[in-house]
């Protein structure tokens, strides 16, 4: 048989899950792919990249869905299990789980919103599909794969320890071009610990002004106090410039506060950004495929 599109594996996943233990993405696969009964040659089927293997790709798009509609739970560095709403819907004996099924949970429902937001895009109306470019097709499932990574990312970064944390934001504001050498960087970032600053930064390769940094992995929202007291640790310490980074978000009282002030100068990034930071300058994340888009060369065909 062919392999199963990812809906179709939604069920069979959470039923491999169902004994509650700790599972890798490898093996849910070949637990799959031994209940279908696909061949070998089905099993090592590609997409059309020729880079993933059209099985784990499905897999994987699965486990995302049902992760995002809070029916799993992730247990460290590429493991998973089953969860408490997970276990529900297995002991209600459905016929099937789909994208349709999973808009029940307000967590899938809020997720399918983000991901719709920009591109309109209905998973279930092929009619939407059609109205669309090539090229807005392609675009749309751009950004839904970069939201999923970002996520993916902010979720690992909140695993990881303090000091891992710490070496990622030394090496992203070295990739954006701040702090010199990564050693300049290494020495600066993390030994301040004066009122609410983690390290300082220089701002370009010459040092010629400094910038001031507090980076914590926070589970709440930021809200003002916080921001402020990090003012007043930059003007204790005579500094016109900072950046608060977050893993969550800031409130909007912490915005309009960093929006009403002159001196110093503050830059608030909180989880996403600093996820998209982390993309657009390769920390974290590695090439999968490339797609170039092409368009006829009208000069070529000119003939005058």
């Amino acid at each position: 048989m062919a392999v199963p599109d990812f809906q179709r594996l939604m069920l069979p996943l959470l039923r491999v899950l169902g004994d509650g233990e700790e599972h890798s993405l490898h093996e849910v696969i070949e637990s799959l792919a031994d209940q279908f009964e696909l061949t070998d040659e089905e099993r090592r089927e590609l997409l059309p990249s020729g880079r993933q293997a059209k099985l784990a790709n499905r897999v994987g798009w699965a486990r995302t869905y049902m992760k995002k509609a809070g029916l799993l739970e992730s247990t460290g560095r590429g493991k998973f299990r089953i969860n408490d709403r997970g276990l529900s819907i297995l002991r209600s004996d459905p016929a099937e789980i789909n994208v349709k099924s999973l808009e029940q949970f307000p967590e899938f429902q809020e997720f399918h919103r983000r991901s719709s937001k920009d591109d309109d895009i209905d998973l279930n109306d092929d009619v939407t599909e059609k109205t669309r470019t090539p090229e807005e097709i392609l675009e749309a499932g751009y950004q839904n794969l970069r939201r999923d990574l970002a996520q993916d990312l902010l979720d690992r970064i909140m695993g990881c320890s303090p000091e891992f944390f710490e070496r990622l934001v030394v090496d992203l504001l070295v990739a954006m071009g701040y702090g010199g050498s990564r050693r300049d960087a290494g020495e600066a970032v993390g030994r301040s610990g004066d009122g609410g600053i983690d390290g300082i930064i220089k701002e370009d390769k010459l040092g010629l002004d400094a910038v001031y940094i507090q980076a914590k992995r926070w589970e709440g929202t930021v809200g003002r106090p916080a921001v402020q007291a990090f003012a007043g640790s930059l003007m204790g310490n005579r500094a016109g410039k900072g950046v608060f980074i977050t893993t969550s978000q800031f409130t909007k009282e912490a915005n309009d506060y960093v929006k009403g002030i002159q001196q110093p100068k503050i830059v608030l990034i909180d989880g996403e950004q600093l996820a998209q930071f982390m993309i657009d300058h390769d920390i974290g994340v590695a090439d999968v495929a490339t797609y170039r888009v092409k368009r006829v060369d009208l000069d070529y065909f000119g003939e005058e």
